[in-house]
């Protein structure tokens, strides 16, 4: 396993979640969110626990990344893109539990859906760009 590689996509990755989560629950999901205010922590709450959001995030990257590295590296672009759907479906289905289990508009629940499924194939295509695998340079 190429270590060096593989840390860089997860870098690389968990940059690529941060952006992205900002602009799918900031930007495009925000107006739901506030819609659905009740439901929520209060934003300064919400601080106070950010590092378990980073911490998931970095789980998410890492878990995505090592299993890419240890049963697809190498693949074509199209299979990275196959994987990050794959993954994404996997990952996104709490939406759809959430939205059973939750009063949640139907609308929230499939965009968190969709949002995710486009981040995991993002996630695909940089984690197939960066690593490589190779001799770690241990």
């Amino acid at each position: 396993m190429n270590i060096k590689r593989l840390l860089l996509a997860i870098l690389a990755g968990w940059v690529v979640i941060f952006a992205t989560d900002f602009l799918i629950h900031d930007l495009w999901l925000g107006p739901l969110y506030q819609a659905t205010k009740p439901l929520w922590r209060l934003e300064t709450e919400m601080h106070t626990h950010i590092c378990w959001m980073f911490l998931a995030q970095f789980l998410i990257v890492t878990t995505f990344v090592i299993v890419w590295a240890k049963g697809f590296a190498g693949r074509s672009t199209g299979a990275a893109v196959t994987f990050g759907l794959l993954m994404g479906i996997f990952q996104q289905t709490w939406a759809i539990i959430l939205f059973v289990v939750m009063p949640l508009p139907g609308e929230l629940a499939v965009k968190w859906f969709v949002g995710g499924l486009v981040q995991a194939v993002l996630l695909g295509i940089v984690t197939a760009l960066i690593y490589k695998p190779g001799v770690s340079s241990r």
